[in-house]
C-alpha cells in the first residue's frame, strides 16, 4: 500500500508541474491589474483564474495606436520592424480570422506578451446571419468563445465589421438588419455562458458617407452587447479626406442612440502626395477628439496600396503623429 501511495503521489506532483508550466506559458496565472478576484468565473473554489477584467483597457489613461499587419501579424520580429520604423510600438494589433476558423490563440497570447491589445476581426463569409441568430452554429461559437476564456488574456472582438455596406456577404444588402442584431446578440449570449468576459464587444460599422441611406441605428445590437463603437473608413482623393469630413457624420449618427466610445479600427491613407497630410488629419484628429480611444493603421495592400513603408513622407508623417504623449501605453 506504502508504495502505491507513493507512486500516486509522485504522478500528482508530476501532473502539477506540467499544469503550472502551461498555465505560465499561456500567462493564466492572475497578474497586473486585468486580474481581479472580484471578476466573474468559476475561480471560487475551481483552481481556474479568474477571467481578466478587461475595465481598465475599456477606459484606458492614453490612447491606442494600433496596426494591422500583413504576414504573421504579431510576430515580434515583424512588430519590432514597424516600431522602429514609425517610431512607436504598436498597442493595438489586428487578427483576421473567418468565422470557421479557430481561435488564434498563439497570436493573441503572441500580441498581449509583447504589450498590445490583440483584435479579432470575425468574418462569417459562409455561414449566413440568419442561420447564426437560430443556433445553427451554436457549438462552434462555444468552441470559440471556451478557447478565448481558457487563454485568458484581454481581447477586442468585432463580429462582421462594415455590417452598413453592400461588399460583404453579411452586408445591408443581402441581409435584415434584425438578422445582424440577433446574431450579435446570440453570440454575446454564448460568450457569457463559456464566462469569457476578457473580452471587449466593438461594433464596427463603416463611415456611412458611402452608403448614406443605411441607417444605423437598427443594426446596433444595443448597450447591453456592446462596449465600444469601432469605426472603419479611408482617406482617398475622391473620397472624404479630414477628420471630421470622414469620421463625424457616423459620430453624430451614432450619438443618436448610444454615448459609447469610439475607436477607428481601421483606417489608411491611398498614397500620393496629399498622404501626408491625412496620416496628420488622421494623428491630429484621434488625439484632440476625447471620444475617440485610438487608431489602428491597416498597413497592408488591398483595395489600394495602403501599407506605407516605402513611403518616407508618409512614415515621417505617423512618426511625428505618434510622437505625441496621447498615444501609447502598455497593455497589461
Amino acid at each position: 500500500m506504502r508504495t502505491k501511495h507513493l507512486i500516486a503521489g509522485a504522478v500528482l506532483l508530476s501532473l502539477a508541474v506540467v499544469e503550472f508550466s502551461v498555465a505560465r506559458d499561456l500567462d493564466l496565472t492572475p497578474q497586473g491589474p486585468g486580474f481581479s478576484a472580484l471578476a466573474g468565473g468559476p475561480a471560487a473554489g475551481s483552481g481556474t483564474a479568474p477571467a481578466f477584467d478587461v475595465s481598465h483597457l475599456m477606459d484606458p489613461s492614453g490612447k491606442y495606436f494600433g496596426v494591422a499587419l500583413g504576414g504573421d501579424a504579431t510576430a515580434p520580429d515583424n512588430v519590432a520592424a514597424y516600431a522602429e520604423r514609425v517610431g512607436k510600438k504598436p498597442n493595438m494589433l489586428t487578427i483576421f480570422e473567418s468565422f470557421d476558423d479557430e481561435f488564434a490563440a498563439s497570436q493573441a497570447r503572441e500580441a498581449y506578451r509583447n504589450g498590445a491589445l490583440p483584435v479579432i476581426r470575425w468574418e462569417p463569409f459562409k455561414p449566413k446571419l440568419e442561420d447564426i441568430a437560430a443556433g445553427a452554429q451554436d457549438a462552434y461559437i462555444t468552441r470559440f468563445a471556451t478557447a478565448v476564456r481558457t487563454l485568458n488574456v484581454p481581447i477586442v472582438l468585432t463580429f462582421a465589421h462594415e455590417m452598413n455596406g453592400g461588399w460583404y456577404s453579411w452586408g445591408a444588402t443581402k441581409n435584415e438588419a434584425g438578422d445582424f442584431v440577433a446574431a450579435w446578440r446570440r453570440i454575446h449570449g454564448l460568450f457569457e455562458k463559456a464566462d469569457a468576459t476578457n473580452v471587449i464587444w466593438a461594433w464596427t460599422p463603416n463611415v456611412v458617407n458611402p452608403v448614406p441611406r443605411v441607417k444605423l441605428e437598427p443594426l446596433y445590437p444595443g448597450d447591453e452587447y456592446v462596449d465600444w463603437i469601432g469605426i472603419d473608413g479611408y482617406f482617398t482623393r475622391k473620397g472624404k479626406n479630414t477628420y471630421d469630413a470622414l469620421f463625424g457624420p457616423t459620430k453624430r449618427q451614432v450619438r443618436g442612440f448610444t454615448d459609447k466610445p469610439f475607436l477607428i479600427v481601421e483606417t489608411g491613407a491611398e498614397p500620393g502626395d496629399r498622404r501626408p497630410e491625412w496620416i496628420r488629419e488622421l494623428t491630429g484628429g484621434v488625439a484632440d477628439d476625447e471620444d475617440m480611444l485610438g487608431f489602428v493603421y491597416f498597413n497592408q495592400n488591398g483595395s489600394a496600396r495602403w501599407k506605407i513603408d516605402q513611403d518616407r513622407a508618409a512614415i515621417g508623417a505617423l512618426r511625428k503623429g505618434g510622437a505625441k504623449k496621447v498615444y501609447g501605453f502598455t497593455v497589461r
